[in-house]
């Protein structure tokens, strides 16, 4: 079986072309590491689909996955769009200088400075998430003499066999319009016959780390019949996104090419038997842009051992900088550096240094023998790691370092304890 990494000559693990122990030795750890030339491929493996089937097409990055400016001047590169769901994203975005006319705004709480915002600096795509922001979203508009495009995000009642987190698409959910009751329809009429609004069509995002294409396919099929029956031929149909990877041997993912076929498939069949132009389909990739391509170095610490139990490997991170595990007990791989290949002795817990119990990364790696200061590796942790990092326990966030064809540069700075105490104030 193929290995998930890169091992150097001398049997390490090697990153973009440089080992790990040699990262973690020059920029030290807990240390995110980004595989850039990863990125870019599974940026192109999603394009080069649409482009062989020769249909307009937007390829979006989620970039709530792994938001930085660093990965907004590699997306701008490769001709990959952004979706954004905060002002701060919006933010990185101007500070990468990227077009922001290929910005698409998700959310379901916008508020009315991030939609200032957004339609100040020209943002290309408002993903309309609720009544509540369609009015407030016209009056801005109309107030700056602009007409903006807008996609509106459908509940379309298709729930993913994912974790129940992390499904979106589903009736209940906070997310989008619901169809059912017809708040969707009443959506497009009042957006539709909005002067200061121009729908470009609709959206929907059914949830995250799905495998299997029917629920992607059952979705794109709901939403042509959707805007059908409101006599709407749409300029886009976005699907969103939420394509699974490989985070450990019991994931079996698919290839970008299947998901992104079936998707077209079913539009163009749908839209033909309607007998309606087929639109731009537009998807939002991100886990599966940056997951694999991200792996995340630690040092080994401590170590507990309850006998008859379990083993307890203790590193200098944990959910401070992956938050995951300890939210909706996702699993990892975690692999020893410089022992790649070397016969495993124990089956161990790997811990946080974090105060909670819960602070686990893995829970259960089969490991060579260890020794406090060896190198941990933990793999696939592109997506949601450093996006959803915290300084629990008043810890610095670490460093983000790139690497590229044999170079390494820091692209996030490790946070300090000054960082930390920056925004404190006194009492007394």
């Amino acid at each position: 079986m193929t290995t998930p990494y890169e091992v150097s000559e001398e049997g390490e693990l090697s990153i973009g072309g440089i080992t790990a122990n040699a990262l973690a030795a020059e920029f030290q750890t807990p240390l995110y590491v980004y595989d850039v030339t990863k990125i870019r491929q599974s940026m192109r493996a999603f394009q080069q689909v649409f482009d062989e089937e020769q249909i307009d097409y937007v390829v979006s990055f989620a970039s709530k996955a792994f938001a930085t400016t660093a990965m907004y001047e590699i997306a701008a590169q490769e001709g990959i769009h952004l979706d954004v769901v905060s002002g701060g994203e919006i933010a990185t975005a101007l500070n990468a200088n990227y077009p922001m006319a290929h910005v698409s705004f998700n959310g379901n709480n916008k508020s009315e400075a991030e939609l200032i915002m957004a339609l100040d600096n020209g943002l290309g795509t408002i993903i309309v998430d609720n009544l509540y922001e369609l009015n407030m979203l016209s009056e801005l508009a109309a107030e700056r003499g602009i007409v903006q495009n807008i996609l509106l995000r459908i509940t379309p009642g298709i729930e993913a066999h994912t974790h129940e987190f992390i499904q979106t698409g589903q009736t209940d959910s906070k997310f989008g319009f619901d169809v059912d009751s017809g708040q969707a329809e009443e959506a497009y009429h009042i957006a539709s016959g909005t002067a200061s609004l121009h729908v470009l069509g609709v959206h929907a995002h059914i949830g995250s780390q799905i495998f299997d294409v029917t629920g992607f396919e059952a979705a794109a099929e709901k939403l042509v019949a959707i805007v059908h029956d409101w006599g709407f031929d749409p300029e886009v149909i976005n699907t969103g996104g939420g394509f699974g990877i490989r985070y450990t041997d019991e994931d079996h993912p698919k290839p970008a090419s299947e998901f992104v076929t079936a998707i077209i498939a079913k539009i163009r069949e749908k839209t033909g038997a309607y007998g309606m132009p087929m639109p731009a389909i537009w998807i939002e990739p991100g886990r599966s842009i940056v997951g694999e391509a991200g792996t995340t170095l630690y040092t080994i610490g401590s170590r507990k051992d309850v006998p008859g139990i379990r083993s307890y490997l203790a590193v200098d991170g944990g959910m401070g900088d992956n938050i995951r595990p300890a939210m909706y007990q996702a699993n990892y791989e975690a692999v020893l550096v410089d022992q790649l290949d070397a016969p495993t002795e124990q089956v161990v817990r790997v811990a946080g240094k974090y105060c909670e119990s819960g602070d686990v990364l893995v829970w259960q790696q089969a490991l060579p023998k260890t020794k406090p200061g060896d190198v941990l590796a933990v793999l696939s942790t592109g997506a949601y790691g450093y996006s959803m990092a915290s300084n629990y326990n008043r810890n610095p966030i670490p460093a983000v370092v790139f690497v590229e064809d044999g170079e390494a540069k820091e692209v996030v700075a490790r946070q300090t304890y000054s960082d930390i105490l920056r925004l404190d104030r006194h009492y007394i």
